[in-house]
């Protein structure tokens, strides 16, 4: 991450009686796709903001390749913002919106980008529609097109896809991610969707209470998580005493588990099918639960059954007290 094109230094942002940023610093790669992800109210939007210019900071530094920008209005630093709702121009027709900003900054020459964006983003033809007249797939990729059309540093995407009906989120985030390696554009992208973070990402930012919980690439967070919050945050785990295991990681078996193995003895409470596995729940003596993924191929087992919880050594997360 030496080649950064966007970087935050210690950036605080305080409203009377919440800080909703709490000294963050971060370092955005050139050409990646960099993604904030956390819990609803953890300051990811608020930096989002910051970044774009619609807020301003109460301390710290933002650069953009190397140069302070906090004094900079928002139109004049070279980023563009896709918002969560569009903000699409209901009076002008989708090749109104994409020109909107190349007009504005006083572009003459626009027949050439617009039509690399339209069809980049597969809305060619679709050019004299109006926004109310588009599917709300059609919507997102004009709003995609009127950011990319100039070519920005840095593109800030809030929530992009929330607006989208879950099946269509899907195709939609596919998309996205292969236009971002097309066009080789920054993308900065706020999500709660531990999910969509995971998918998209080159490298993901954990936040919470407005401070950073841990950055890296999203196998390393999720398989390595520097703290509990992030363990749980982006995936299902189980917690025996201080002992983290994820679902898909844990066995159960109704004889002894493997020698090497780590185990616990527990009690099936149900097994539910979901087409590519079972999740089987079972519960300790003391009353903690568990869920463990069973093949469906797999020997199956009933409630109310004796059976063996295991797990390897190596697929164990651990935490100091100072993380939980």
């Amino acid at each position: 991450m030496d080649d950064a094109v966007l970087e935050l230094s210690r950036i605080s942002k305080h409203y009377p009686g919440h800080r909703a940023v709490d000294n963050l610093s971060l370092r955005v790669p050139r050409g990646a796709l960099f993604t904030l992800v956390g819990p609803s109210g953890c300051g990811k939007t608020t930096t989002l903001r910051l970044i774009a210019g619609f807020e301003e900071p109460t301390s710290g530094e933002l650069l953009l390749n190397g140069s302070r920008m906090e004094h900079l209005r928002p139109y004049e630093r070279n980023l563009s913002t896709v918002f969560q709702n569009y903000a699409l121009f209901p009076h002008l027709t989708v090749r109104g919106n994409i020109e909107f900003g190349l007009l504005r900054r006083g572009d003459r020459q626009m027949a050439e980008p617009v039509r690399k964006v339209l069809d980049l983003l597969r809305i060619a033809g679709k050019e004299s529609r109006y926004p109310h007249q588009l599917s709300g797939g059609e919507r997102q990729r004009v709003a995609l097109a009127r950011s990319l059309v100039l070519a920005p540093e840095v593109l800030l995407l809030d929530e992009p896809l929330s607006a989208l009906d879950p099946q269509l989120r899907k195709q939609v985030r596919a998309e996205l991610r292969s236009i971002q390696r097309n066009v080789g554009i920054t993308f900065l992208m706020v999500t709660h969707d531990q999910e969509e973070a995971l998918s998209l990402s080159d490298h993901i930012a954990v936040m919470n209470g407005g401070r950073l919980e841990q950055t890296g690439a999203p196998q390393e967070i999720y398989l390595r998580p520097a703290t509990r919050f992030v363990a749980g945050f982006l995936g299902a785990i189980n917690w025996m005493e201080d002992i983290g295991v994820r679902p898909e990681s844990t066995r159960v078996s109704t004889g002894p588990a493997p020698p090497e193995a780590r185990s616990r003895r527990a009690t099936v409470r149900s097994a539910t099918f979901l087409g590519k596995c079972y999740h089987v729940e079972v519960s300790f003596d003391g009353g903690a639960i568990a869920v463990c993924e069973v093949p469906r191929d797999s020997h199956m087992v009933s409630p109310g059954q004796d059976v063996h919880l295991w797990w390897r050594a190596e697929d164990e997360m651990q935490f100091p007290a100072a993380s939980q």
